[in-house]
């Protein structure tokens, strides 16, 4: 009796040419990925249903162990995916000689900076969060890319104090990235800042990788101080580790925390606001990311969280609000929050940085649509080419 469970668990033995190809193409993340897979083998073969689907991808990406149980007692299934493998992977080789995916080694300094330094930092952190969501084939655009400048100002312009050969060891300020979500763009920071290397930015959301989907503490991935996503309850850690610092430690580090406009619906938001102002937190810096976008749509037409700085100013913060693409904006308004806490104000900062969704990519800017998804090869070739690469 013919077994096809045997030919799926052999694949890579019965046909180790298709290995090859794909090990030719300095990705071998492909391995493993069943989400690049999945775009692969969907866009190629548009007539098939999702399941049998989802089983090529998987079996092209080597991910046997996933295989449904029901399709071991399916010869045709097995024999097709054979063919499909050696025919999928003739058309990764095609697209990579196209358009080769390469992280470089390239990082920068955290430094003070004018403000003209800034620009080509935003650009790489942009160009890798393209080419890891790509790889990925899952994951968020908008966001990550519309507070690039945001995380250039803070990591880059001496903001932050940190060691990037010894991260956790060394005393240093923190960042908490509330908007789990949003989280390519805190790998790209990091990895730009050399904090891991640059390649890893190819694992984004894979199986067992330290880049997780939303950030994990538990990861051990260098910079990320708490695991979060759940939406606002990452401010509400920072503000908890800003008390620690202030009021028990007595030290002078320094806590930020992003959050999205759309976050600000969440009634944790504001409790941490009103604590953040009641224990007088000026170590504590809140930067929202005011790009007026969220899932659903527009932010006032899901829920109205308008006037943003009144309200913030009403919770007792010192509210500065700046273009949040322009670096000079972005360095006076650190520079602010920096002298509340040099002279002991004992207001907490909050900077509303307008932004805009996607920025600068042309199909991507201010569309909510882009919040939660990745761009397909030929969208991140085009992206690539407008950000420089």
């Amino acid at each position: 009796m013919y077994d096809s469970s045997r030919d799926i668990h052999n694949i890579g033995k019965v046909h180790p040419s298709t290995h090859g190809k794909l090990e030719v193409l300095a990705l071998p993340i492909l391995r493993g990925s069943a989400d690049v897979c999945w775009h692969l083998v969907s866009t190629s073969f548009k007539g098939l249903t999702p399941t049998v689907i989802l089983f090529m991808a998987r079996v092209v990406s080597g991910d046997e162990s996933c295989v449904p149980r029901a399709f071991h007692y399916q010869p045709f299934v097995g024999v097709f995916a054979i063919f499909v493998r050696n025919d999928v992977a003739s058309i990764i080789t095609t697209m990579a000689a196209e358009f080769p995916i390469d992280f470089g080694t390239t990082t920068f300094e955290n430094k003070k900076r004018e403000s003209h330094e800034f620009a080509e930092i935003s650009r790489s952190i942009r160009r890798d969060i393209i080419r890891s969501l790509v790889l990925a084939g899952s994951g968020h655009s908008g966001g990550p890319l519309g507070s690039a400048d945001i995380f250039a100002v803070l990591y880059f312009g001496g903001y932050m104090r940190y060691s990037t050969s010894d991260w956790f060891g060394a005393p240093h300020d923190r960042f908490v990235l509330s908007a789990g979500h949003m989280c390519p763009v805190m790998y790209s920071t990091l990895a730009n800042a050399g904090a891991f290397p640059k390649a890893e930015l190819a694992t984004l959301r894979k199986y067992n990788t330290r880049l997780q989907g939303h950030p994990g503490r538990d990861m051990g991935l260098p910079g990320v101080e708490t695991s979060s996503g759940s939406l606002g309850q990452g401010i509400s850690i920072a503000v908890g580790m800003a008390m620690s610092d202030k009021l028990l430690d007595k030290n002078d580090l320094r806590v930020f925390s992003l959050t999205g406009d759309g976050e600000l619906q969440e009634g944790s938001v504001w409790e941490a606001a009103m604590a953040a102002s009641h224990f007088k937190l000026d170590n504590f810096c809140w930067i929202i990311d005011n790009n007026d976008c969220q899932i659903d749509g527009r932010v006032p037409d899901v829920m109205d969280v308008y006037p943003i700085a009144d309200k913030c100013a009403a919770f007792g913060f010192d509210v500065v609000t700046c273009d949040g693409h322009d670096h000079a904006q972005l360095q006076a308004a650190f520079d602010r929050f920096l002298e509340n806490q040099r002279t002991g104000t004992g207001k907490p900062t909050a900077i509303v940085a307008k932004t805009y969704m996607g920025n600068p990519v042309s199909f991507m800017n201010d569309k909510f649509e882009w919040h939660g998804k990745p761009p397909s090869w030929e969208q991140a070739k085009q992206a690539l080419e407008e950000l420089g690469a």
